[in-house]
Order: C-alpha cells, then structure tokens, then sequence
C-alpha cells in the first residue's frame, strides 16, 4: 500500500525546519500543516503542538523534516535528518528541495522494509487556502474525476473527507504567521498576512450588539403574535397567504439574528442563504414600491378595478343566461335550471353592489396595502393572491353551492342504486350489508331515483362550469404561491458561492500528474471538484410553510367526479376542512 504526503503549495519555498501535522497510521497518510523554520528549540516546538492539539482536537506532532538548500543553508541535510532522534517517530518524512529543482525528494526513514521505497510513495501538493475554507460534501464516490492515467480507488473518499476536515480543525494553527512573537516561526497558507478586511472586523463587532437588539424586539413582535391564536384572529391568519408570509419571515428574522453560534458549515450556510434571501427579497420589494408610487399607479389601479370587475360581472351574467337557455343544445330542467339562473345572478347583483360600495375607498386601501412591499417582494405576491381570492369569492360560493347541489344528488343516487340491489350502508361498521325492503320502500325510492336522475344533468351542467372558473382562479394562485415559495427557498447564497468561489463547496477532487519516474515519488496536484448546481439546490433549499397538493391527481379527479370540495393548496401544518 502506497503511502500519501499531502503537503502544502504555500509551504514550497519555506526555509529549512521541521514538518507538523497529522498523521493517519491505518490510512498511510500524512497531512503536512506547515514548517517550522529555525531558529527553534524542541522544547518550545512540543509544548506549541500540544497547546495546539488541546485547541484543535487534532493529534498534531512532527512529521520530518523540510529542507530547502538555497544559498547558506546547504550544510543543515544533516543535521536535519538528525532530528528524527529529538522528536521520536515511527516513519521520519524527509522531503528536501533542490536549488532550482521543480519537484521535491522525498524519504522515508522508520522500521520496515518501506522505509526508502520511494517508488511506493505518493506527493500530493494541496492548496491548503482552499482546503481551509471548503466544505467537504459526502457525494457519491463517482464524483472523483481522475486525470491523466493515475486512478485513484473510490473507496478512498474518506481519505480526503478526513483530510480535509484535519485541514479545517487546525484553523487555531494558521493563526501565528512569521512577523508573530512567539515561541515558533511557522510558514502556512497565512504567512504572507492574514486574509482580512477592515470592513469585515468592524461588521462583525457591530452584529453581536445588532443581533442582540434585533433578537429582543423580534421577541416582542412574536409575543403579540400569540394574540392572533384567539378565534376568530387565528382562522383569517391561517387563511391569508400574508399572514403566512409575514410569519415566515418573523422565522427567518430570528434564525439570522440568533446570537447563537452556528455548529455546523451547513447551519452557517443556511443562515447566509436565508439573509442574502431576505435582502433580495426586500430590494425587489422596494423596487416594486418605487414603480407603483410613481405616476400615480395606484389611482389608475383603482380607477381600472371597478370597471374590471363590472366586466367580469357582465360575462358571468351572460354565461349563465346561456345556461339559463338551451346550452350547446342540451335539453335542461326547465324549472331547476330558472331556479340556479336566478340564485347565481342574484349573487353577481350582490357582489357588484358591494365593490361599487367600496369603490370610493378602494384607492386608499391599495395605497396602503402596498406599503407592504417594503417588507419583501413575496409578501407583495401573498398580496396579490389574497386579493384575487377577495375578488373572487362569488366565483368560489358557485362553486361549493354547485359541489354541494352535485354531491348530495351522486351520494343519493348511489344509495338509492343500493336499495335497488337489496343493499345498504351500514353506518357502525363501515361497510355494504344485505337488506331487504318492502313494497313501499321500494316504491318511494324508485320515485325518488327517477326524479333525482333526471335532474343530475342540469345540476352537474352548473357544477362543471363553476369549477373550471374556480380551477381558473386556483390555478392563478398556485403560480402566484409557487413564484413566493421559489424567492423564500432558493438558496441565493449558495449559487453565488458556487459561481464565484467554486472550491468552498467540495464535493470531491482531481489529480494532475506532475512528475512520474521510475524510482522517485508520484508528484501529484490535487485540485478540488465543487458542488454541481442541482446538488446544491438539493442540499441548501431552503424548508418551506408553503403550500402542496394533499392529494395525488387520481385523488383529486375522484373528488371532482363524485363533487366533494377540494383544497388543492394547503400549508403544510394545516389539516383539511
């Protein structure tokens, strides 16, 4: 079994010292970490490590050592191989560098035949910024892509999941750079400076005391949020989707202004998509404010509603007096069919009274209610759909006066269809139970069969058209709720990771050969293969309230053949009626 050296890029023209890191006895591996340069005394070297080791949770110790023979250092070989006596180790990693040489030597010193065989050896260069700042993804081993002609066994995925999680522990390590007074001299992938911004330490002292002020308010607001739990507060909260909306949005306030520490990159993650969310959220709201308030928008929306719904008022008139008539030919029940006609006009005549009532104040409500844009462009959508649900609810009484109408004459065909056949319901078991009938009976429920059977037509004609119209409204909706769940969910912060920083999110890695001689070590540049776009929305899109058919479409095609009411959208803790 080959033995892996990962060693560091930004350690390649560090002075002569000593390596440090991890070592994997049971996987053949070594982690280099970083060097530590002369001048140093062992003491001091071992009792840095172990400090470290107490901080990181990583069995940190030296590796080998490092030397680099530039000009005035060439007489340190020996004395650097020496040092396998100071600091004890079962395998002493030698790497050294030539002046002017590309790729490095490396030995093997220890017990065992193994010790010089460098044709078994593997030098893996690593850039140890990236690693640092990735986040390792377990994905399906065929996500190694091997170049070249190395092939790399897929069931070493682990391998390269603990070195990069060693990589990642050891953050407390990169913190001392060279121009540091301390015990040790060290070269890592911060010596040239720490990568930081003035920006950024002030925006982090600034959120502790922000997230402080904001988690209390947001405290307050949800505490009188728990009035609307009273009836009937709490039936208009869970019908309006703004009432949902706003509640989501109080939940994602609250994740990301948590003084909490989040325990896990995944949880850091979720929380930068759920702000990065809510900004884009909130400035396409803005932006649509900015459109509705200018040129007096507003007023031509008001202006445009009454007559609008007069229009819609005038084809639902002239459908029904279709229906009222002869439609597409068909023979009707001349009195039934007067019946529904008028029951339905007199219903458009109340609904029309009622928006030219409130059309004087129809203005002044759209003006505020579209201040809630500010709060986001979804909250502006759960707007839009509760206003159209307002709009449309004549449309929607059709239709449960027509399902209910439609239902009660099927459930009554059917039970009379059972008295027929000498069969009933039977209410306490649950099931068809045998029965016999006499003359009179028989007599009752084949009058009321016929009468019943020759009124289904008309009533079933009406059922129909109402649902399609409501069908028409819900499909609207859907598209209104789908478009809000898609801004609440999609994680925003984790696409644009991917896209300008691909490394952060690894899902596995590639090599390129670098050098392969006989009787020398396998150079090797390990190069990290990141998420791929549906992976991500996989794994950080975002938990959704929103809402999703309870039923499969067989389910629901049965209900709107027998006309049971059906709720093709709900939330997702909420039962049907």
């Amino acid at each position: 079994m080959a033995m892996k050296v990962f060693f560091p890029t930004c350690c390649n023209t560090a002075d002569s010292g000593v390596l440090i890191g991890h070592w994997v006895p049971e996987m053949r591996m070594a982690v280099v970490l970083g060097v530590v340069h002369f001048p140093f005394i062992p003491n001091q070297v071992k009792q840095h490590l172990t400090e470290m080791q107490s901080l990181t949770g990583v069995d940190l110790c030296v590796l080998g050592s490092w030397s680099n023979h530039s000009p005035g250092n060439k007489d340190l070989s020996r004395f650097l191989e020496d040092l396998s006596g100071v600091f004890p180790h079962n395998i002493w990693i030698q790497l050294s560098k030539e002046k002017g040489g590309k790729f490095f030597n490396c030995y093997l010193s220890g017990p065992g035949p193994e010790g010089n065989a460098a044709d078994r050896l593997i030098l893996i260069f690593y850039d140890q910024r990236k690693v640092m700042l990735s986040h390792w993804h377990s994905v399906k081993a065929d996500s190694l892509q091997n170049c070249s002609h190395v092939e790399v066994d897929h069931n070493s995925t682990s391998e390269f999941a603990m070195m990069f999680a060693t990589v990642a522990k050891s953050e407390c390590l990169f913190v001392m750079d060279i121009y540091d007074q301390g015990p040790v001299k060290m070269t890592h992938w911060q010596s040239e400076g720490k990568e930081a911004s003035i920006v950024v330490e002030l925006a982090k002292m600034a959120s502790a005391p922000v997230c402080t002020l904001l988690s209390k308010l947001l405290f307050l607001v949800s505490g009188t949020t728990r009035t609307f739990n009273l009836w009937p507060v709490n039936f208009f909260w869970r019908k309006l989707s703004t009432c949902g909306q706003l509640g989501y949005r109080l939940e994602h306030l609250q994740t990301v202004s948590s003084t909490k520490k989040a325990s896990s990159p995944s949880e850091h993650m979720r929380k930068a998509n759920i702000f990065v969310s809510f900004l884009i959220d909130v400035f396409l709201g803005l932006l649509l404010i900015s459109w509705l308030y200018r040129e007096n928008r507003i007023g031509q929306m008001a202006d445009a509603l009454v007559p609008a719904a007069d229009h819609v008022a005038k084809e639902l008139t002239e459908l029904l007096e279709w229906l009222m008539g002869a439609p597409a030919g068909l023979k009707m029940n001349r009195a039934l069919d007067q019946v529904l006609g008028r029951f339905f006009l007199y219903h458009i005549h109340l609904w029309i009274s009622y928006i030219h009532l409130m059309s004087p104040f129809i203005e002044m409500i759209l003006w505020y209610v579209g201040l809630l844009a500010s709060l986001g462009l979804t909250v502006a959508l759960s707007v839009i759909s509760d206003i159209i649900a307002l709009l449309t609810f004549h449309i929607y009484c059709f239709y449960v006066y027509g399902a209910r109408l439609y239902c009660l004459m099927v459930h009554g065909l059917s039970s009379l269809w059972r008295l027929f056949r000498g069969k009933k319901w039977n209410v306490l078991r649950q099931r068809v139970d045998s029965c016999s009938y006499d003359l009179d009976q028989l007599f009752i429920g084949t009058l009321l069969f016929t009468i019943l059977l020759f009124l289904l037509p008309t009533v079933a004609l009406y059922y129909l058209v109402f649902t399609l119209l409501r069908l028409l409204v819900v499909v609207v909706q859907g598209l209104i709720r789908l478009l809000v769940d898609l801004i609440n969910t999609f994680p925003v912060f984790s696409i644009l990771l991917r896209v300008c920083r691909a490394y952060r999110l690894a899902a596995g890695v590639k090599f390129h050969v670098l050098s392969q001689e006989s009787g020398r070590p396998l150079h090797l540049l390990m190069q990290i293969n990141p998420l791929t776009f549906s992976h991500i929305v996989q794994t950080y899109r975002l938990p959704t309230y929103s809402c999703y058919p309870q039923d499969s479409w067989s389910a629901l095609c049965r209900k709107l053949f027998v006309g049971e009411l059906i709720y093709p959208w709900h939330h997702k803790n909420e039962k049907q009626e």
